[in-house]
């Protein structure tokens, strides 16, 4: 009796079973495969532009040496008060003018027999850092030197903000039209169309033209002259594209 049940129950289950198979199997968008909701396409692309430099970046230093450490912190106030005006009557405007480092510190000489290390004076520091137009340049450097600088650090040649934003949006684009100039030719290759853009980043600057470098004593009788050259700003970007047959 239980025997016979058991194989009713079986039947019984087997039968239902059979009548679930019989309904139609749906599926949704999540169970479809992944290369048939997602086709997407990865490039890169580089993109630049070059003009010339509108922006000169002077860094002078007025420096003195003193017994003392007040001795030489006084002194260089004094030259670089003499630099500051003189500036402002060769027309640089103060805001141009700005503390790129400042330090007094001891001179110590280590070379006594007996080993020891002696403070033998002061030196005083304050380099500046000048910004003016290319063809300026030269005339700051000059002034500052013949005001109260001792040092030339450096003179850089670069782009205003403005000239900045302007050219970098143009490379960016330039960047953008070549990641997707290689995105096309790899979807003609595998028969697909670029549809969109999944995602994109970027990264690049610019380079200054170049830098010089010389002491006050460089500069000698004749004025100094400068060639401020050429700009590149430079984008790169790596884009996902979307695509589809």
């Amino acid at each position: 009796m239980n025997r016979r049940l058991g194989i009713g129950t079986i039947a019984i289950a087997t039968l239902v079973l059979l009548a679930g198979c019989t309904a139609p199997l749906q599926t949704t968008e999540g169970d479809a495969p992944f290369g048939d909701r997602h086709r997407t396409i990865s490039t890169s692309g580089s993109g630049e532009v070059s003009t010339e430099a509108d922006r000169a970046v002077v860094t002078v230093a007025v420096t003195a040496r003193a017994d003392s450490a007040e001795g030489a912190r006084s002194t260089v106030a004094a030259d670089a008060s003499e630099m500051r005006e003189a500036l402002r009557e060769a027309g640089v405007d103060d805001d141009a003018v700005t503390t790129a480092s400042y330090r007094v510190r001891p001179i110590v000489d280590s070379a006594r027999e007996s080993g020891e290390r002696e403070v033998t004076g002061y030196e005083a520091v304050h380099a500046y850092r000048i910004e003016t137009t290319p063809d300026a340049a030269g005339t700051v450097v000059d002034t500052a030197v013949g005001n109260g600088a001792t040092e030339v650090y450096g003179v850089s040649f670069t782009l205003s903000d403005e000239t900045r934003t302007e050219l970098r949006e143009q490379a960016l684009e330039r960047a953008m039209d070549s990641a997707r100039d290689d995105a096309d030719a790899i979807a003609s290759a595998a028969g697909l169309s670029v549809t969109g853009v999944q995602s994109a980043s970027t990264s690049g600057g610019y380079a200054p033209a170049y830098e010089v470098r010389e002491t006050a004593a460089d500069a000698g009788g004749a004025p100094t002259q400068f060639e401020g050259g050429s700009v590149t700003v430079s984008a790169t970007v790596d884009v996902t594209f979307t695509a589809e047959a």
